[in-house]
């Protein structure tokens, strides 16, 4: 639960930005009468109360709105406004700038309207604000458009060629799926048709790359059933993830420790038929040839992450064999340490990023906010004979909705 204080404080701020944007509504109603300006102003104040008192209700009793579908959107509909409040902001802010810069002196712009003779004239200003509000409208309607999206799983094939692959595993087709989040499920059907199209692709071997839930072990109690059922003959392999550590809440919870709930997770990681690599490798026999999987927990290169991770013990009795793949969970750590250190290993699987469930992509073009803060987010990135695939995750975290990035399952195939 955030601080007296800190909530005190976030939430003058939202108050203040309130504030400040009201200040643009009221120039652009400048000219209505005034009981369209008390409406417009009864109607703004109720949503920033509205606001308010939710952010109040879900810091004090946060845990018992858990895995609450009702309250799950309508927390999601506040944190919706209140960024589409700050996109505002931003275009509001430009506009006071230039005012600053003329010292006050507001130009017009001249408008004409194709179905008259007249002119309309309408201010710099006004401009600005319908413009701010716009943008602002646009994307809390994408937000909320994205909702439906969350369980729109996405199947993406990936053909890889590696000239040191051993020729019984040439066709050896690898389903790839990250980022669970089974604490954030709102419908167990809906999940289904993930697992149903996961088990379609009938994979030789299956690998799960982290975050099977977003802190507690009992997230997967409703979901276990279902994910046991994800089976290959070559076995499924899982790793740890940032959020299976539980280092985001405050222990004991509901009796149970950190620790506790740790070992938990990787019970029930067993239970489930998946093979969890904590520091670790597995050999792959076909044909009487070999390869590796080398799965280590979580290790990552940005400051705010856990370097949980070694590498070099998951490493260590790999070296004679012809071609490795490294389960890791942040996309981070390939370029950190993977390519410096050991740069045999052919094939890194990754995740965590989950493309920030918001943004584009189109044939030969993909952008998300995640890439300025990750140079490898999403999909294949090739690096002399390595390469490093990103799974956009098949869950979702905080947000209950995809935007552009839709949930995604990857089958691989390796020639």
């Amino acid at each position: 639960m955030r601080s007296p204080l800190g909530l005190f404080i976030f939430i003058a701020i939202l108050l203040l930005i309130d504030y400040y944007i009201f200040q643009s509504v009221k120039t652009i109603y400048q000219t209505y009468s005034n009981n369209s300006k008390q409406l417009v102003g009864i109607i703004f104040w109720s949503v920033s109360s509205f606001n308010v008192i939710t952010i109040i209700l879900f810091n004090l009793f946060s845990k018992n709105f858990s895995g609450n579908k009702f309250f799950t959107y309508l927390f999601s509909i506040v944190i919706g406004i209140i960024i589409a409040k700050i996109i505002a902001v931003l275009f509001f802010l430009v506009d006071d700038i230039r005012r600053v810069l003329q010292w006050g002196f507001v130009k017009t712009s001249t408008i004409i309207n194709p179905n008259s003779d007249q002119e309309v004239n309408i201010s710099r200003s006004v401009f600005m604000s319908w413009l701010g509000i716009a943008a602002s409208g646009s994307l809390f309607g994408t937000l909320l458009y994205g909702f439906k999206n969350k369980y729109s799983y996405q199947l993406r094939k990936e053909t890889l060629h590696f000239n040191n692959l051993p020729a019984a595993f040439k066709g050896l087709k690898i389903l790839h799926i990250s980022d669970i989040h089974a604490g954030s499920f709102l419908d167990k059907k809906d999940v289904e048709l993930g697992v149903d199209l996961i088990l379609k692709q009938q994979a030789d071997l299956i690998l799960f790359t982290g975050d099977l839930v977003n802190n507690a072990a009992s997230e997967m109690k409703n979901y276990k059933d279902l994910f046991s059922l994800i089976k290959a003959p070559l076995g499924v392999f899982s790793v740890l993830g940032n959020h299976d550590y539980g280092d985001y809440v405050q222990w004991p919870q509901d009796g149970i420790s950190k620790e506790e709930n740790l070992n938990l997770l990787k019970q029930t990681h067993a239970e489930m038929g998946w093979n969890l690599l904590m520091n670790q490798h597995q050999l792959i026999e076909k044909e009487g040839e070999e390869i590796a999987i080398l799965g280590i927990e979580n290790w990552s290169a940005k400051g705010n992450f856990p370097k949980y991770g070694d590498l070099k013990k998951a490493y260590e009795g790999t070296e004679k064999y012809p071609f490795k793949i490294l389960l890791s969970h942040d996309p981070s750590h390939w370029h950190a340490q993977v390519r410096k250190e050991y740069k045999d290993i052919d094939l890194t699987l990754s995740g965590h990023t989950h493309g920030m469930q918001f943004g584009v992509e189109l044939p030969g073009f993909k952008w998300s906010p995640i890439q300025y803060v990750y140079k490898e987010w999403a999909g294949l990135y090739e690096e002399v004979n390595a390469k490093l695939y990103v799974n956009r995750g098949f869950g979702f975290l905080g947000y209950p909705g995809r935007v552009g990035i839709l949930p995604e399952i990857t089958l691989i195939e390796l020639t």
